[in-house]
């Protein structure tokens, strides 16, 4: 009797490719994209196998994807004519050079627009942010106008001394689903990316069959892009360099307390309509717990260091000579200039003899009459008050009328947008992502990576998205690090729980038997909430948990 036993790692990978089947990611981009019927495996089976091998967070580069998927699954995860050869560099290279060529911000809009319509995701409160990926080597300077320049710019990662591509994204806050992704130049301005972008969405805007809105942060709001913003609902922070900014929260301030409003326990704010740059516009201006803690901080840090320098000063000017007192007076004033937190109070000018002669001076010994000027230095705690308050305050900006959208849900709108935008930003720079896959040689093969990278975020927030609506609709928990029943754990927490779960395929003489091994109660119940074609993979029947 001959016996031969293998195994192949499912892991948590069933999901993700249980949720590129049911989106049919696959199928939309073929129908874009042609394939040469002599290769193996098409462009969109190309870009599904580059997903799955970054969101299977092993620290590889796109190169080795053939050995990511060596002792997976292909048969569960793909279809049984696949290996891991297929996803050999030189494929997934021309699979990106397809990306680019049908153009691929086009591509993500289109794959993005037909999911939110068949997940149902709430898209009006769209964020609008950017992020930038340092790169290293060289890359061709004279690239045409649809390819991305990798050069030097401001760099988010301060990393100066690398060059960078800027990635645009824009998601909803419905589940942080990007909707809107393209590169752009690696000395490319926000502001001109979010001029650009608001400019772009007028027309989407106003077709849509119910209200969306843009939010960004203050890089949107200022007197180039004020035109365009006339024409769009939009909701961003005014810019602290604008003066008028500064005047409006020193008016909200010198109202008492009962006069703003509570929005919860670390946030009240004061409503006003305005005309700047030419828009009627409501500015909410909000003063923030944490952001005064942070302020106190802040200032009791520069209180300190202005207080070392004028005790440096005031040592320094004491000894000094002057000929008459109004030049010791103005030397003193000269030191009390430009000081914030601190008040420079004059003690007094003291006269004396100024002997030309060293040694012990005699009855007839020539002097000149000089002056020294002395001081002390007292805490201007009023000032440092007033600062504190003003720096835990900012305004947010809308032309949305009131009865759209009240003040709470403009302000909320707002801080959530951090949240959406921000978590898919630290999801796509994970060191365990794609960022060693970025070390490839043409521009073009980086614009179609990041708008691979991107997908693979729209993937991991629908499957996430469609976990925790479950969980919901179950009234349901899963276990947390702490263990601790949970309503909404991360998604990248729940694939470190289905770690070990194998495919073992036995053969008996000939006879091939195919069983599924580390399937423990937690893990079924964890996949019982996925679709059918999750649990297909891991050769669940469907269970009484409601699925999505």
């Amino acid at each position: 009797m001959e016996i031969e036993a293998t195994s192949q790692r499912i892991d948590h990978l069933g999901i993700i490719a249980g949720v590129i089947k049911d989106l049919r990611l696959v199928e939309l981009i073929d129908e874009r994209i042609a394939t040469d019927s002599r290769e193996e495996i098409s462009t969109g089976e190309a870009v599904a196998g580059m997903i799955i091998n970054g969101l299977g967070f092993s620290d590889r580069p796109m190169t080795l994807t053939p050995q990511f998927f060596e002792n997976k699954a292909l048969n569960a995860l793909f279809r049984p004519e696949v290996n891991a050869s297929h996803f050999n560099r030189f494929k997934l290279g021309r699979a990106l050079d397809d990306c680019y060529l049908y153009g691929c911000d086009t591509l993500f809009a289109e794959i993005s627009l037909k999911t939110c319509q068949q997940e149902g995701v709430d898209t009006r409160f769209n964020s609008l942010d950017t992020t930038a990926f340092a790169l290293t080597g060289e890359y061709d300077p004279d690239c045409d106008e649809h390819t991305v320049l990798i050069t030097h710019g401001y760099s988010k990662d301060h990393r100066p001394d690398l060059k960078q591509v800027v990635l645009e994204m824009m998601t909803s806050h419905d589940g942080g689903i990007p909707v809107i992704s393209k590169s752009w130049n690696g000395n490319a301005s926000d502001a001109k990316i979010f001029r650009e972008r608001a400019q772009a969405l007028i027309k989407s805007f106003k077709e849509s069959e119910s209200p969306r809105y843009l939010i960004a942060d203050s890089k949107l709001y200022d007197s180039k892009t004020a035109e365009i913003l006339e024409k769009i609902p939009f909701i961003t922070r005014i810019p602290g360099t604008i003066k008028f900014e500064a005047e409006m929260i020193k008016k909200a301030l010198q109202k008492p307390i009962q006069k703003w409003k509570r929005l919860n326990d670390n946030h009240r704010f004061q409503r006003f309509e305005v005309q700047h740059y030419g828009l009627k516009q409501r500015w909410i201006v909000v003063s923030s717990q944490e952001a005064q803690d942070r302020s106190e901080k802040r200032i009791g840090l520069l209180c300190k260091k202005e207080k070392e320098k004028l005790q440096r000063l005031l040592k320094k000017l004491s000894s000094e000579e002057f000929s008459c007192p109004d030049d010791a007076r103005k030397s003193f004033e000269k030191c009390a200039k430009g000081v914030k937190f601190h008040e420079l109070e004059l003690m007094e000018v003291k006269e004396y003899k100024a002997y030309l002669s060293k040694g012990r001076p005699r009855p007839d010994s020539s002097y000149e009459i000089k002056y020294q000027v002395h001081g002390v230095i007292k805490d201007a705690e009023d000032a440092r008050k007033k600062a504190i308050q003003e720096s835990s305050c900012f305004i947010v900006a809308t032309t949305i009328p009131i009865q759209d959208l009240s003040d709470e849900e403009t302000v909320m709108a707002y801080k959530n947008q951090n949240t959406a935008i921000e978590r898919g930003f630290r999801f796509l720079k994970d060191p365990l992502m794609f960022t060693s896959s970025l070390f490839v040689k043409k521009p073009e093969r980086i614009m179609g990576l990041l708008m691979v990278m991107t997908l693979s975020l729209l993937v991991y927030s629908i499957s996430q998205r469609r976990l925790h609506q479950a969980l919901e609709k179950a009234q349901s928990t899963l276990p947390n690090q702490i263990r601790k029943e949970i309503p909404n754990p991360t998604l990248r927490w729940i694939f470190q729980l289905l770690d070990g779960i194998e495919i073992i395929r036995i053969t008996i003489n000939n006879t091939v038997q195919e069983v599924i091994s580390g399937l423990t109660d937690l893990r079924c119940r964890i996949l019982s909430y996925f679709s059918e074609a999750v649990r297909k993979i891991y050769r669940l029947h469907k269970e009484t948990a409601p699925a999505f």
